[in-house]
Order: C-alpha cells, then structure tokens, then sequence
C-alpha cells in the first residue's frame, strides 16, 4: 500500500523537527560551562602572548607562554570548526513547539536538557507543572 502525500509530508515535518532539536540539544552540550571564548579574544589573547614571548628573557616563562599560545590557537580552530549556536537555536525554535506537542514534550523536560528559559518562550514553550 503506498504512502498518501500527506502521510509523505508529516514524516518529512517530523525528520526536520527531530534533526532541528538534536542538533540544538548537542550544540548546548558541547558548550563549556562560564564566561564563552570568543574567536575575537582568542586572537588578542594569541598576539599578546606573541608580544610578551618576544620580550621575555626567562626561558621557563616562555616555554609555559608558548604552551599557553599553542593551547589558544587549538580553541581557536575548535571554535572555527564549532556550530553556530545562534543558526541551530533559531531553528530549534521554529519547530519545538510542534516538536513538544506530538511527542509530549514538557516545559520542565526542555529545562532539565539545558534549554534556556528565554528559548522556551520565544519558541512558545508554555511553563508546565512537573509530573
């Protein structure tokens, strides 16, 4: 028996909601805990280094500055690599209400995976009662 096209478009609707929230959901696990780097103040901190490494007459002091110089330019290509957490939170947004509502999604479980409170109403995400 053949699938009817609006059978076809509701499992293509929810592969787009599935894949929009795992990549949401992993983008906000990747993310480290504090104040974020930056690719910006990575670069300032690459070149202050350079500066002070250049100026620097202890050895041992440079050693550890070019370590900390190395450790900085490898975030910095991890950050290059990373996704764009603005891009994939906007598209979790566009979907997570219907993505909540055909598979019982609550408020407080969203919260609990680490989505921010601002999110959940932009998506239009009502608070819910635990349980």
């Amino acid at each position: 028996m053949a699938m009817s096209d609006e059978h076809k478009a509701a499992l293509a609707q929810g592969r787009k909601e599935s894949r929009a929230v795992k990549d949401y959901l992993s983008a906000l696990s990747s993310r480290r805990p504090g104040r974020p780097v930056t690719k910006e103040s990575l670069r300032s901190k690459i070149d202050a280094l350079n500066a002070k490494m250049n100026a620097e007459d202890d050895s041992l002091r440079r050693l550890e500055m070019i370590q900390s110089r190395l450790d900085a330019e490898d975030r910095l290509a991890e950050l290059q690599d990373a996704v764009d957490l603005d891009t994939v939170e906007e598209a979790f947004v566009a979907v997570a209400k219907s993505y909540s509502e055909r598979k019982g999604i609550t408020y407080s479980a969203w919260r609990e995976a680490g989505v921010a409170a601002a999110t959940l109403k932009a998506a239009g995400i009502p608070r819910t009662r635990r349980g």
